[in-house]
Order: C-alpha cells, then sequence, then structure tokens
C-alpha cells in the first residue's frame, strides 16, 4: 500500500467533520464536543487507513475501529455519514441525543459502522484486546498459504479516563504479554478531564506503563496538524508485528474554540459566538449549519469507500476459490459467518439418570465442555487464574498464546487470562462483537463475576452471547467465608434486563443451561455452579430444563410449593419427604434461570406456580427477587460464614429439617385462605 499524502483537501475534511459534530451537539444542546475538536484529524487518517465496505458493515475481514472515550460519539457518528454508511444520515445528524434516535448520546452496538457500546471509560480499549484476540485466532485457525482470508487490523481510540479505569490496565497487560501485533490504540493526551487538568490527579508516565506492558509506543507530538506524523506513527505500528502499539497523541481539547485546552469545552455545547467564529476560522459559512461540501463526500467516496467495496470484492473472490480448495474449511466458515452452530451439537450434550453418581455442577460442566469443545471450534474461553477451581479447561486443548513463548499458539481456544476478571469480561465482549459466531466463555468463583459488573452490564446492553462459568456459588464453598461467598450477587444479576442467570441442580439442567446459553445470539449468560456434589434428580432432563423452570415433582394434593435452586433442590427433595411424614403434601418447582423462565408464555408460568396453595422460595443466597415467584422466602439476607460446608448449611438452617419446619409455618398460615399465584396478576 503506497504511504498516504495529504493536501488541502483533507484539512478540508477533517474541518468538516469537526464541523459536524459541533452542530450536532449544539442541536441537541448536549454533548461533548472538545474531543471531536482535538480528534478529528486522527479519526480522519485512521479512516484513511482503514479497510472497510461501508455497503458490506460485516464483512468479517474489515478493520474495526473501537472508541473507547464514547462520550466523543459525535466524531464517529460524523465520520460515518461521510464514509458512506447508510446508517448515519445528515438528518441522523440532527436527532443527536434525541429519543429513539440511531445517534445515541454515546455509541450502540446495533449502528452499523459502530463495533461496541462505548461510555463507561476503559471498556472499548478492552473491547478492542478482545477483537483483535479473536482476529488472531481467526487468521491462524484458517488462514493457508496463498490464502490471507483473515488479516485486519483494530483501531481503538482512548483518553485519560479510559487510561485511569483499572480495567484497562487489566486488558493492556495481557494484551501486551499475547504481543497482538494488530492492535493499535491511540491515546488522545489533551491533559483535560472534567475536573481540568489531569496534573489534579494523573501524573503517570503513560509512556512507560505501556512500554512495561510490552507495547511499542510512538509519541505524535501535534496531533491537530500533523497529519503526516499520525500516518507516520500508524504505518510504523503495522510494521511492529509482535506487539501491541500505543500512540501517544497530544492535541488541544477544542482545537478552534475559544476554550480550547479547557474542561469547560469538554462536556458542554459551545456559545453561539464561539460556534460562529469556530465556522469562520474553518473557512465555513457562520450562517450554515450541518454542511458537507461536494468536494468532501467525493473525497471520501475515492479514498474510502471505492477502495473499501474493492477489497470485499477481492476478498469474495478469494474465499471462493479458498472454499473450493479447501471445502471442509470453508464450509465451516461460511457456517459461522451465518451465525450457525453445528448441526445437531446439542446431541453431544451428556445426560443423566437418578442412579448416577453425585457431582459437583462445576464437574458437570467440565464434562459439558468436554464433550462439546471439539465440536464447536467458536468455542473460545479460559479462566481468570482459577482454572483448577473452575474446570474450564478441555481436555486436550491448547492454550492460546504467542508462539514464541513456547506456551501455545494463537490457533489455541484457551485462554490465560490472569486475575483479571473485570478485563476477562470486557475482553469477552469484544471477542463475541467481532463476528464468526465466537462464543467467548471465562471462569472465576460466582463472587468475583461482581468485579467485571460493568463488562456484565454491556454485554446485556449490546447483545453479546457471552458465557460466565461461575463456580463456587454459595455457601457451599465454607471455609474460604464470607469474603467468597455470594448472597446479593445472582440478585443483582437477574435484575439486570437480557441476560441469563442460571443456577442448575444436577446434570441435566447443566447441560440445558449449556443449550440454551450457546443457542443464544443476543443474550449473554451466568452459569453458577457448585463446588459440592449433588444428585442427580428423579423428574430432571434437558428438555423440561431449557424452559428456566419446571416442576420435578407434580403433587395435585400439594398444601405447598417449594420451589429452589441449585443445590438446594436436592436438599428440598429430602425435605418434602420430612413434609409427607407429618402428613403434610408438597410439590416441587427447580427454577434455574429467571430469565428464561420469563420468555415462556403465561399459561405455562401459571401450570408451575399455579393458585390454590402458597409457594415458598428456598436458596441460599438474599432473598431479594424471590417475591416475584414465592409467598414467602427463605434464604440468607447476611454475610455467610466460614466452616466446612455442611456444618455452614446446617447453621443457617438448610437441612431437610429445617425446611421443613418453615414449610411446615407457611402452610399453617395460608390454612383456610384464597391463595392466588404471585403470577396471576394484571400487569
Amino acid at each position: 500500500m503506497s504511504p498516504i499524502t495529504f493536501s488541502d483537501i483533507d484539512t478540508k475534511a477533517i474541518n468538516t467533520v469537526r464541523l459536524l459534530a459541533v452542530d450536532a451537539v449544539s442541536t441537541a444542546n448536549s454533548g461533548h464536543p472538545g474531543a471531536p475538536l482535538g480528534l478529528a484529524p486522527a479519526a480522519h487518517v485512521v479512516y484513511r487507513n482503514m479497510k472497510f465496505n461501508p455497503k458490506n458493515p460485516d464483512w468479517i475481514n474489515r478493520d474495526r475501529f473501537v472508541l473507547s472515550n464514547g462520550h466523543a460519539c459525535a466524531l464517529l457518528y460524523s465520520m460515518l455519514h461521510v464514509t458512506g454508511y447508510d446508517s448515519v444520515s445528515i438528518e441522523d445528524l440532527k436527532q443527536f441525543r434525541q429519543l429513539n434516535s440511531k445517534t445515541p448520546g454515546h455509541p450502540e452496538f446495533e449502528l452499523p459502522g459502530v463495533e461496541v457500546t462505548t461510555g463507561p471509560l476503559g471498556q472499548g480499549i478492552c473491547n478492542a484486546v478482545g477483537l483483535a484476540m479473536a482476529q488472531a485466532n481467526f487468521s491462524s485457525t484458517y488462514n493457508k498459504p496463498g490464502f490471507e482470508l483473515s488479516n485486519n487490523y483494530t483501531y481503538a481510540m482512548l483518553g485519560d479516563g479510559c487510561l485511569q479505569e483499572g480495567v484497562s490496565s487489566e486488558a493492556s497487560s495481557l494484551a501486551g504479554h499475547l504481543q497482538l501485533g494488530n492492535l493499535i490504540a491511540i491515546y488522545d493526551d489533551n491533559k483535560i478531564t472534567i475536573d481540568g487538568a489531569t496534573n489534579v490527579s494523573f501524573t503517570e508516565d503513560v509512556a512507560k506503563r505501556y512500554e512495561a506492558y510490552g507495547w511499542e509506543v510512538i509519541v505524535v507530538k501535534n496531533g491537530d496538524l500533523d497529519f503526516d506524523a499520525i500516518a507516520a506513527a500508524i504505518d510504523q505500528a503495522k510494521k511492529t508485528t509482535n506487539k501491541p502499539t500505543l500512540i501517544k497523541l497530544e492535541t488541544v481539547i477544542g482545537y478552534g474554540s475559544l476554550n480550547q485546552g479547557t474542561s469547560g469545552v469538554h462536556g458542554s455545547p459551545l456559545k453561539p459566538d464561539d460556534v460562529a467564529q469556530i465556522k469562520t476560522k474553518f473557512g465555513f459559512n457562520p450562517k450554515e449549519s450541518f454542511v458537507v461540501p461536494q468536494e468532501v463526500y467525493d473525497f471520501y467516496n475515492e479514498k474510502c469507500i471505492v477502495p473499501g467495496a474493492a477489497a470485499n470484492k477481492e476478498w469474495d473472490e478469494l474465499f471462493k476459490a479458498y472454499s473450493a480448495k479447501y471445502p471442509i474449511e470453508g464450509a465451516e466458515i461460511s457456517r459461522r459467518l451465518r451465525g450457525e452452530l453445528p448441526a445437531n451439537w446439542e446431541s453431544l450434550l451428556p445426560t443423566y439418570t437418578p442412579a448416577d453418581s453425585a457431582v459437583a455442577s462445576r464437574k458437570l460442566s467440565e464434562i459439558a465442555l468436554d464433550a462439546i469443545f471439539d465440536s464447536i471450534p467458536e468455542l473460545f474461553g479460559g479462566s481468570a487464574d482459577l482454572t483448577p477451581s473452575n474446570l474450564t479447561k478441555s481436555k486436550g486443548s491448547t492454550d492460546f498464546q504467542p508462539e514464541a513463548t513456547g506456551l501455545g499458539d494463537y490457533r489455541g481456544r484457551y485462554i490465560r487470562y490472569g486475575v483479571r476478571e473485570h478485563g476477562m469480561g470486557a475482553i469477552m465482549n469484544g471477542i463475541a462483537a467481532f463476528g464468526a459466531n465466537y462464543k467467548p466463555y471465562g471462569g472465576t468463583f460466582l463472587n468475583f463475576v461482581s468485579y467485571a459488573a460493568g463488562a456484565v452490564r454491556l454485554s446485556a446492553l449490546s447483545g453479546h452471547p457471552v458465557i460466565w462459568v461461575a463456580t463456587h456459588d454459595s455457601i457451599g464453598l465454607g471455609e474460604d467465608g464470607p469474603t467468597h461467598q455470594p448472597i446479593e450477587t445472582l440478585a443483582h444479576f437477574r435484575a439486570l434486563p437480557n441476560i441469563n442467570v442460571w443456577r442448575p441442580a444436577d446434570g441435566n439442567e447443566v447441560a440445558a443451561a449449556y443449550k440454551v446459553a450457546l443457542d443464544s445470539k443476543h443474550t449473554p449468560s451466568i452459569i453458577a455452579l457448585s463446588r459440592q456434589n449433588l444428585p442427580q434428580l428423579e423428574g430432571s432432563s434437558v428438555e423440561k430444563a431449557v424452559k428456566g423452570g419446571y416442576v420435578l415433582n407434580e403433587n395435585k394434593d400439594a398444601k405447598i410449593t417449594l420451589v429452589s435452586t441449585g443445590s438446594e433442590v436436592g436438599i428440598v427433595v429430602d425435605a418434602v419427604k420430612e413434609l409427607a411424614a407429618q402428613g403434610i403434601s408438597a410439590r416441587i418447582v427447580s427454577l434455574p434461570d429467571f430469565h428464561t423462565f420469563g420468555q415462556q408464555s403465561k399459561e405455562y408460568q401459571l401450570s408451575v406456580f399455579p393458585d390454590g396453595a402458597p409457594i415458598m422460595s428456598v436458596e441460599v443466597l438474599t432473598t431479594f427477587g424471590w417475591n416475584k415467584f414465592a409467598h414467602e422466602t427463605f434464604g440468607i439476607d447476611r454475610f455467610g460464614a466460614s466452616g466446612k460446608g455442611p456444618e455452614v448449611y446446617k447453621y443457617f438452617g438448610f437441612t431437610p429439617e429445617g425446611i421443613a419446619t418453615k414449610a411446615k409455618k407457611v402452610v399453617e398460615f395460608y390454612a383456610g385462605k384464597e391463595v392466588k399465584s404471585p403470577l396471576n396478576k394484571a400487569l
């Protein structure tokens, strides 16, 4: 590729983008003009370097652009407009930050041209690491001599705020270790945050920090005007194939504004007189808004749109020839690009009968992963330094590592995330966003998924089918005590929209959790798993459990329904025997996932939780949230305790006798009263 050269039309294009962002923010009377004014030159140079086709925004070999400092999205929307994305019209720019517009206040994944949802600072750079990891795996898996199907780069823009968030350190450290030469990050070093100059709180040497991570660091002193230096830095970054690159770009926030270089231009629209003078300064009519000169459209068409379409067409021909020579791999890639899993993959999932041995559900998860891992090449996962505890590594799997380390290679599909739960969650979002049907999974203790809450929330908001293998799910982990024992964790994540939160009770329910998680195209999953052994239950099946909740043990004469999850279901089975000995009939419902159950018909839900008898929930976590399904709740609304698991269960009353005693009180309280199901309501 010939070196990029610049002329007056580049300056005009950059100023056009700057002013589109200014107009969008001013029209909305809300937003962030400072970063777009300072970063427009870098965005322009990046898009001139990028390989993409706006008419086919999902092309798998496109370069990716991530705006980690998502508050600067007026810049991204303006770039998408001028580079030919039909998804962002001038009218869409005029609707910036308005209800139901395509241009919300921070970028959202659904908009073509937006690779990931960003806004919470630091997440985007981690997503970019995940995108780069997915590309490294995809290219190493499928590229053949003479057929370089995958060679794209991931570009990320980030600011001081992203670097101050701890999650960026987690992901950047891992990226350096993994030697991701396909990752180019551009740090907007404008020395301003909301509180003022960065010297009030942020005086570290970022360049040395990233060099210590194992990154190439290139400094551009004048990011406002020196387009050649920005282009040269990107060229150098591409030549560095065994390290990610950080381009430290020194810019003036709000470049051209009367308030440039101050925090005042960060998050407030420019005043009318400032808008007028900046338009005049950049050679535009101060009385006109949302102006894109035809020569600017023509320029981006010539430099970006036409070459991108040609590159896409060339790739299509290459893939056609590849598929002819390598039909098995070609068919597999085509299947993945369609977002489909291998045919009948679910038949590989193990099933169980009550005669099978009691096994910890974390071990049942390992058995399930072992059964399907080799047949689903898009499974790409690991653990946050808890592999022997989470049991997340499939037998015979290879580590995802740079070959130079001697620890694995990029074809490997097992990721050693280190003790970086939040980074792992955000990286998994990037892996899922890459496409090719990647199904990332990551293991840690359930209590430490909370470290990654910001990333989990973005998984749900974006619709990334990320899977958390969350072991040690209760007081049952025992001696590690309340610092490690989750109490509020499931209630927190159950409260999130669009996330499956599974707590399976036996092997069939574990298989069901994996089936639903892997079949999900737009919903993440948390699978909470036990350390202690659980019996295989009479009445359970994969077919029932995939509904999220079902009647495990029916009794038409029941005086009470006991609903439970995970390790407590087996105890409830024994509690029902205790009740029967006292002449009290009971039915049992297993409810492994609230969200999946909520997707079922109202008729089905009421068949599981009918009118007529009280319902009591049993779960060794907080009772918060259970009133949706139960009249009475038995749980733990305090922190746990350190001790042997069975003793801790007994201490809190979670024994067959303890549950039966609670249930008997509920039956006595509701005796003779009309009892309606909690689900039987108007709204």
